[in-house]
């Protein structure tokens, strides 16, 4: 099996006002900071805020009518539940989704109201795998696999199609690689027509499975990642095949780099992407010189993150520009005492955040007490600012150090 570039044509045929031919924007601030023409291709955009449309919908209409009929089954916990759970109802076709029983209830509810089955069994995704298959036989169902079929493929690859069709000035193409199909698409849309272009793939260290198959490397992939949507520790056979044969370059990049990449895309373009989206991102940040003067598209492929997790990562970038602090300050154990230091803290225009008053376990006189803060600032140097002010004032204070999130 092979993937040819007229694959990917027709496969654009079939998806033209299906899919929405999502944005390609130049960012001048993140053009700036990167020093390169850096431009976003804004797969977040779609309708389930994923690339995995594309490739769902292509592999979907190719089915025979007895096909279509029996239903098809799919194991994600993600954009590809989705994708397939979205375009099986706009076919008519029934659509089972096994689930790991982990799964966050905000991706279970979004697949269950385009009205898939999901089935939630398992504690990891190879229970679930193995879930489907038993029920894939019972059924007779379709497995539509999330990335390792020629169908997903050439979906997936339209992606590229519409770089070159809107821009004919890049030079080099990142994009995110988890099981390899976006990337198998995209590079062998793109090198057909335009092989000066560069595609550079992208994964995060804890799971470089991409690089290790290219490289001939035992799989290792494992841990906890902030993209969860590339955690794949073996790439497909098709996939590997093709990226083996046509991707420039694979580059790896830190966790801590896909965390600032998500806080810039929010702050700079006013854009949710989750953690594979940012990796393109990332791969900049962490490799400026290999991108510097060039003229880069990054294939932001999703914005599906998890609410509580956005946010726990956007406090954790204002900690890590000094935007919060956290501060130890020295007070009588007398009423009032905490009153007086938060209006003088308001008077430096810093914002409380967190209290944390101890009286027991700290090594301190027992008429006295430590009051431990975090404080929304400036940066540090407003945090220092408002240490000192508490010190004029006869209480005693120091900025504490930030557990270092790099």
């Amino acid at each position: 099996m092979t993937v040819s570039y007229h694959d990917i044509v027709r496969a654009s045929g079939l998806l033209e006002g299906i899919v929405a031919k999502t944005p390609l924007v130049k960012s001048l601030t993140l053009s700036n900071i990167c020093q390169a023409d850096v431009y976003l291709k804004l797969e977040n955009q779609q309708y389930t805020a994923s690339f995995k449309e594309r490739g769902a919908y292509v592999k979907l209409a190719s089915l025979t009518p007895e096909e279509r009929e029996k239903g098809v089954i799919a194991v994600s916990a993600g954009n590809h539940a989705q994708g397939v759970a979205y375009n099986a109802k706009r076919l008519g076709i029934p659509a089972t989704i096994v689930m790991p029983k982990n799964t966050p209830y905000t991706k279970v509810h979004h697949t269950r109201s385009h009205g898939a089955e999901v089935v939630l069994t398992g504690n990891v995704f190879a229970e679930s795998l193995e879930a489907a298959g038993r029920i894939q036989q019972d059924r007779g169902l379709t497995f539509v696999h999330p990335f390792d079929d020629p169908h997903i493929i050439a979906g997936q690859g339209t992606v590229g199609l519409e770089i070159l069709d809107e821009n004919k000035d890049i030079d080099t193409v990142v994009v995110p690689i988890g099981g390899g199909g976006l990337a198998s698409g995209v590079v062998t849309a793109i090198k057909s027509r335009r092989p000066d272009i560069e595609v550079i793939g992208v994964e995060t260290k804890l799971y470089p499975s991409m690089y290790e198959g290219i490289h001939g490397k035992e799989f290792t992939g494992g841990g906890v990642t902030i993209a969860e949507g590339i955690a794949v520790k073996q790439p497909g056979g098709l996939t590997l095949e093709i990226c083996k044969e046509k991707l420039d370059d694979v580059v790896l990049v830190e966790e801590s780099s896909i965390e600032r990449s998500i806080q810039m895309m929010i702050e700079i373009e006013k854009s949710v992407v989750e953690g594979a989206g940012a990796a393109p991102l990332a791969a900049l940040l962490d490799h400026p010189d290999r991108f510097k003067g060039k003229k880069v598209c990054l294939i932001i492929s999703g914005g599906n993150i998890d609410t509580r997790l956005l946010a726990q990562v956007l406090m954790r970038g204002m900690a890590r520009e000094g935007r919060l602090v956290r501060v130890r300050i020295e007070i009588p154990d007398v009423p009032g005492a905490l009153s007086t230091i938060s209006a003088l803290i308001g008077e430096e225009d810093a914002n409380i955040i967190e209290v944390y008053h101890q009286r027991h376990f700290y090594d301190v006189p027992a008429k006295q007490t430590d009051v431990d803060m975090v404080l929304e600032v400036r940066d540090t140097q407003h945090g220092q600012q408002v240490i000192d002010r508490l010190i004029k004032e006869g209480f005693g204070g120091r900025l504490l150090g930030n557990t270092s999130l790099d």
